[in-house]
């Protein structure tokens, strides 16, 4: 397994270098700086009912040269987590990713990503883990994409997500002041490694869909963003083997950028 996982982070890593050696020179060197602060209902991850009550989940990333780097956290708002229960007010949940993003040569509208995201979970019985990923995307209406993840420690398997999506940025409003909608959904699949490291089933399936309706409120200095978000495992055997098959839950976050 050890011997495994070095391999796959060395071929990652190599990737990363060669990809970021073919598009370097078309790179916008753009930086910049994303806060922003989610109050949700529920934790859902990927279709898994982490927390069936509330949660605080905060990120920070900073992008130069195509880079992004963040830190992602979840803090469970109760006692009532069905996963770590009496957690009220601590970090479940801290993810470190560092990724890189760029247009493909001589194809503007194509984008390749990839990158690697480190999983802690303090205050837990849960073990880190780590995955690493790569990424197709087309810059057409409903921009499709797809996204492959290994996890090349605790589950040594794949979880494969295609996603669409499209943002209406101006429904009413001004520069300063102005109401938008977001619309996105996914669907996304899992080789045997994943589902068997997770729900104890040795077999390919499909996951989870899921749908996000978001309404981004522009207040110049901030945005404020309602959403509402459905989660629903697709493989009956799977849906049977999560605290929740199906979950809606709402949100309302809070972010910024310079």
């Amino acid at each position: 397994m050890k011997t495994r996982m070095i391999g796959v982070l060395s071929f990652g890593f190599m990737l990363l270098l060669s990809v970021m050696g073919s598009f370097a020179a078309d790179d916008e060197k753009v930086m910049g700086v994303d806060i922003s602060a989610d109050y949700f209902g529920k934790y859902i991850w990927r279709g898994q009912n982490i927390n069936d009550e509330s949660v605080l989940q905060t990120n920070v990333s900073g992008s130069a040269y195509g880079f992004t780097g963040s830190i992602w956290a979840n803090i469970d708002l109760t006692n009532g987590s069905q996963s770590v229960p009496n957690n009220a007010g601590e970090f479940s949940e801290i993810d470190y990713t560092l990724d890189y993003s760029a247009s493909i040569p001589g194809a503007k509208k194509l984008g390749v990503s990839v990158g690697v995201i480190h999983y802690l979970f303090p205050n837990t019985t849960f073990s880190s883990t780590t995955e690493i990923y790569g990424g197709l995307s087309v810059d057409v209406p409903l921009s499709p994409s797809f996204t492959w993840y290994y996890d090349a420690n605790a589950v040594d398997g794949s979880y494969m997500q295609f996603s669409l999506g499209h943002s209406f940025e101006k429904l009413a409003g001004d520069q300063d002041y102005s109401v938008g909608l977001d619309l996105s959904g996914s669907i996304a699949w899992a080789g045997s490694g994943y589902n068997n490291g997770y729900f104890g089933i040795d077999a390919v399936k499909f996951n989870d869909l899921a749908i996000k309706v978001g309404v981004p409120i522009n207040l110049k200095h901030v945005t404020v963003t309602p959403s509402l978000n459905i989660s629903s495992m697709l493989s009956e055997e799977v849906g049977m083997a999560v605290y929740e098959r199906n979950n809606v839950w709402f949100g309302v976050g809070l972010s910024k950028s310079f």
